[in-house]
């Protein structure tokens, strides 16, 4: 089970117990925000692609949406989502509790700058249910990210 790798990854950091379980789903942005007491723009949702022969995930605030031409010029490619069958085999964990932590050899993680608004983001924790509360230098910590990097776009105002 993915939570147990993501707990198992964090109690190596001395952080496990900040991770949180919940009762209910914390699968989508708004059902995160629900069972946190939280903006959903707090969530640092994690969404994963296919880049030539690599799999790339990207952490975003949970408001942002990509922006395709950002996306091409910082990959070289369009984005082309992995598919709900794809991403347990080639992250290693399942759609809904998809995070960057303990995640599979070779995948590549990257922080969008739409994170940076917040003192704090609550990402995944591997499982539909779960999630833990992280600054930006813990998140940058943890995540091992190859960068930060402005692929998003945020809803007007």
């Amino acid at each position: 089970m993915s939570i147990e790798r993501v707990r198992e990854y964090f109690r190596t950091k001395g952080i496990e117990e900040r991770i949180q379980e919940f009762d209910s789903s914390s699968a989508t942005v708004a059902l995160a925000a629900q069972a946190l007491h939280c903006e959903e723009n707090r969530i640092a949702k994690t969404l994963s692609f296919h880049v030539k022969e690599k799999v790339v995930l990207i952490v975003m605030a949970g408001d942002a949406k990509i922006d395709n031409p950002k996306y091409k010029a910082q990959f070289g490619t369009k984005a082309k989502m992995l598919s709900f069958d794809e991403a347990e085999p080639l992250i290693g964990h399942a759609v809904g509790g998809v995070c960057p932590f303990a995640v599979n050899q070779g995948v590549e993680v990257y922080l969008d700058v739409s994170l940076r608004r917040f003192a704090t983001v609550f990402p995944a924790c591997g499982s539909s249910n779960s999630a833990i509360e992280l600054s930006m230098e813990e998140l940058e910590k943890y995540a091992e990210p190859v960068s930060w990097i402005d692929v998003s776009k945020l809803p007007e105002s």
